[in-house]
Parts: C-alpha cells; structure tokens; sequence
C-alpha cells in the first residue's frame, strides 16, 4: 500500500524564476589575466628588494662613476701622504755636492730661513758644537738633535727650496764641509744639517 503525501509546491513543475545559487559560465580567460597580475606583483617585489640590498651593501652608487673602485681611489688619494723619515733615500745620498756651485750667503742674509743641526754619527755631543760653531759665527740655529741614522760616514747640508741654496752653501761653508743637496727628507726646517763621521767640530 502507498502513502500518499500531502500536495505541495514542488508537485507543480513550472518554468518560473530559480530558487537557490546557480552560477553562470565562467569567460574565457579570466584564468590568465588573474595570473598576469600576480606575475607582475611579484616581479615589482623582487625588483624592490634587489634595490634595498644594493644600497645597504653600498654596491650601487648614484654618481654615475663606471667603476665602482672610482670612489675608493679618489678617496685613497686624499689621504695624507706618510711624513718622510729623516734618512735621506740613496738617490738623493748620490747627488751630494750637486750644488756646491751656488753663491754662499753669509749670517745676516739669513732672514727667515730656519736651520737645524742634526748627528748622524754615535759621537756624544757632536751636534751641540756643530751649532756652537754656527751661533759664534751669527748664524741662528734652531735645534739640535739626533738623525735618523748614527752610520752617516759625510756631513751633508740639505736644504728644500731653491731659494734656500744660498743660505745652505753659507753653513756648509762655516762647519767646512762641501756636500749641499736638495731634498725633502726633513721637513721640519728649511735647512738640516747631518753630521757625519767626517765632521770632527
């Protein structure tokens, strides 16, 4: 025996509006489109970061240089140059008495000109009476000290401007000595005098 249910809306089959979700049919390519998009957000990302490396590891620069050692160069070039030791170099040791040829300037046309008196040798108090010898004469002497060096076998007077010759040929003269030379390996006077083991005082 059936059982027969009660009458309702769903006994009726009719072409009426749709009850529920129903989706309709997808476009074509909208799958692509949506992966373009992600494509391209994730190339700007990569981009983004490459850039935020390279500035604070320091690799990128915006001065335009080609080279990136352009920087460091320029910069390894200010730096100060090492102050030159007080023994002179052998090339400058060869060219001694070069200048011997110059006219000898006397006390008074000193003027400015500083002079320092400097031993070379291991004798004790050679330096004091190279300068007791100088002050007597009216020269005015500086300091005294010792060189870089206590194996210098000749006394050499050097000086660093051309227009110090003159002022070197006259103490070179007063201490009886013949080697004058040129050079800057003792920045801290006009004219150095190195005392050496010929120079007896």
């Amino acid at each position: 025996m059936s059982t027969r249910f009660s009458r309702d809306r769903f006994d009726d089959v009719a072409d009426g509006p749709r009850v529920g979700a129903h989706r309709g049919a997808q476009r074509r390519g909208r799958g692509w489109i949506a992966f373009a998009w992600a494509a391209l957000a994730t190339g700007v990302l990569v981009g983004i970061g490459v850039l935020v490396l390279a500035l604070l590891n320091g690799s990128y620069s915006f001065s335009g240089s080609d080279s990136p050692s352009a920087s460091t160069s320029s910069s390894a070039t200010s730096k100060p140059s090492a102050s030159a030791t007080s023994k002179p170099s052998a090339s400058s040791s060869a060219g001694s008495g070069a200048d011997s040829g110059a006219a000898a300037a006397t006390p008074a046309q000193q003027g400015t000109t500083t002079v320092v008196v400097l031993n070379g040798t291991t004798t004790t108090g050679l330096a004091a009476r190279a300068s007791a010898t100088l002050t007597g004469a009216g020269w005015q002497v500086a300091s005294t000290g010792d060189a870089g060096t206590t194996g210098s076998t000749s006394t050499v007077v050097y000086y660093q401007q051309a227009a110090q010759a003159a002022v070197a040929q006259g103490i070179a003269k007063q201490l009886g000595v013949t080697a004058v030379q040129q050079s800057a390996a003792f920045p801290n006077a006009d004219v150095s005098v190195v005392l050496g083991a010929d120079y007896t005082g």
